[in-house]
């Protein structure tokens, strides 16, 4: 082919444009690492009170303390970890049904603002108080 054949550009567009869809191909669609995700979520209870939202989750034999618990926009986010007992270790194991291992959960919480997160444990639930701010 000549230099000056239109054949010869047009040719030359195609393959530069079949290079730079490769290119965005291959930028785009790389396989990514997939994020750290849950391996659970426990169940929770919300309940608005006048002055407090109250989330109760079922986490028995929990630290409160080991929970970490933030508000994030509208909601409370809620992680941790929970092990199986050492004695599992020695252990024949007839059953295994309680969830273990790394839980979170990202619970809505109603509309308003609020100002501080206190935990504490009842009856087998790890219970979160949110104040409202007025």
């Amino acid at each position: 082919m000549r230099r000056d054949d239109p054949n010869n550009s047009m040719w030359s567009d195609a393959i530069e444009m079949l290079a730079r869809a490769e290119h965005l191909h291959r930028q785009f669609f790389q396989p990514r690492p997939a994020p750290l995700q849950a391996a659970w979520e426990p169940p929770v209870d919300v309940l608005e009170l006048a002055d407090e939202v109250l989330i109760l989750v079922a986490l028995p034999g929990i630290d409160p303390d080991l929970v970490e618990a933030a508000i994030e926009g509208n909601a409370l986010l809620i992680a941790g970890r929970k092990l199986h007992p050492p004695q599992l270790r020695a252990a024949v194991i007839h059953r295994l049904e309680l969830p273990q291992g790394r839980f979170e959960r990202r619970i809505p919480l109603p509309p308003g603002h609020y100002s501080s997160v206190q935990r504490s444990a009842q009856h087998g639930c790890l219970v979160f108080s949110l104040r409202k701010m007025a």
